[in-house]
């Protein structure tokens, strides 16, 4: 059962299960339900290059430039291949990547998602169908989306938190203060939501709240990296190049775990559907955002692990990355990925790349009965 308790300072979630509830998820994970997909945690492999053609040869995969072979790679090794611009793939490749599983998305340089190859469906029909029903149930429904907004909120309130702890004296603490406070007051309305329109509202809300101070956890080179709002489709300065960037990576990974464990990723719980619309990733990754994305933005800034003169404002006032920093980026992504964090429900290390995959196969296994509620995950 999911339950939000208050004391005369803060709101924090509980997530009331057993034992056994807690060994069975765990066996899940340590007997072949994470331990298949940790194996494939080896590589996501990112084409940059515009002009590059992916081609197959057995089991391999190819890399041309000029119909020159630059890089040779296993298919077994990857767990996705994204690429950016306008590279080309032979449909060879495409029924290979299909076939082994592996997630073959192509993303405008921008980071724009474009489209994506994928295989046949597979896992537990008898999950799908208990997903759609759910999906369907008004009640149900809110249930879930909940889950995936108090994670949301309580993580974006523990950015600010953190920030607070490690730079009391720079920045602006009162304004981020305030923010902390207004989060935790959205907290308790997310609670008390009746139905999806006011749950999406409070998220809305929430989101403006936590964006509205967002640009006091950006310390350094100010010139370049000032954060004035949320803008998309395109993104208006660096910074919100950086985050439409990164949540385009990971709405990828948070569409290839749903897929691993069987879930449609098409239908969602708190997004409206939409045709090509992955609303079930994009429900996963509101509580993922402010802990792999947002921290990770604001610590790339202020460790100047990227350069402020890498990035390029378009005539139509959009910012791209340049091709240099979108590697940089890329490469400090698939670091991050590799270090190991306690999941705060299962109580076991994991790396951080496997974060999409532990909280789909837990959804999973509250959909199929086995957990009273969905527990999001939370950042300590």
């Amino acid at each position: 059962m999911l339950i939000l308790n208050a004391d005369s300072s803060s709101w924090f979630l509980v997530f009331a299960t057993n034992n056994q509830q807690r060994r069975t998820v765990n066996d899940e994970l340590n007997d072949g339900g994470l331990d298949n997909v940790l194996r494939k945690l080896l590589n996501v492999l990112y084409v940059t290059s515009p002009e590059a053609y992916l081609g197959k040869e057995g089991e391999t995969v190819l890399i041309l430039l000029n119909d020159e072979v630059k890089l040779r790679i296993p298919i077994h090794n990857l767990e996705g291949i994204v690429c950016f611009g306008y590279t080309g793939a032979s449909p060879a490749l495409m029924h290979l990547c299909a076939e082994r599983g592996v997630a073959l998305s192509f993303l405008a340089e921008s980071g724009k998602f474009l489209a994506r190859v994928s295989g046949r469906v597979n896992g537990n029909v008898l999950l799908r169908r208990r997903q759609y029903r759910q999906a369907d149930s008004p009640e149900e429904a809110l249930q879930l989306a909940k889950g995936f907004i108090l994670g949301k909120i309580f993580n974006c309130r523990c950015v600010l938190q953190r920030f607070l702890r490690d730079h009391e004296q720079r920045g602006d603490p009162p304004m981020v203060q305030e923010g902390v406070k207004a989060l935790t007051i959205q907290l308790q309305k997310t609670a008390n939501s009746r139905h999806l329109d006011m749950l999406r509202g409070v998220e809305g809300e929430g989101a403006r709240v936590y964006y509205g101070v967002f640009d006091h956890l950006i310390l350094e080179v100010k010139d370049i990296f000032t954060f004035t709002g949320r803008s998309r489709r395109p993104p208006l300065d660096a910074v919100n190049a950086l985050l439409s960037f990164l949540y385009t990576l990971l709405a990828h990974d948070c569409t290839a775990a749903l897929e691993t464990v069987g879930l449609d990723p098409q239908v969602g719980f708190l997004h409206r559907e939409r045709p090509g619309r992955p609303s079930l990733a994009l429900d996963l990754m509101e509580e993922l955002r402010p802990y792999l994305v947002d921290r990770f933005v604001v610590s790339l800034i202020n460790t100047r692990q990227i350069g402020a003169t890498g990035f390029v404002t378009k005539e139509s006032g959009g910012v791209l990355m340049t091709d240099e920093v979108r590697k940089n980026v890329i490469t400090a992504w698939q670091k991050r990925k590799q270090e190991e964090v306690m999941h705060p429900f299962l109580g076991e290390k994991i790396p951080v790349g496997l974060i999409p995959y532990a909280q789909a196969l837990l959804l999973a296994r509250h959909l199929r009965g086995d957990l009273e509620a969905y527990p999001p995950f939370l950042m300590k």
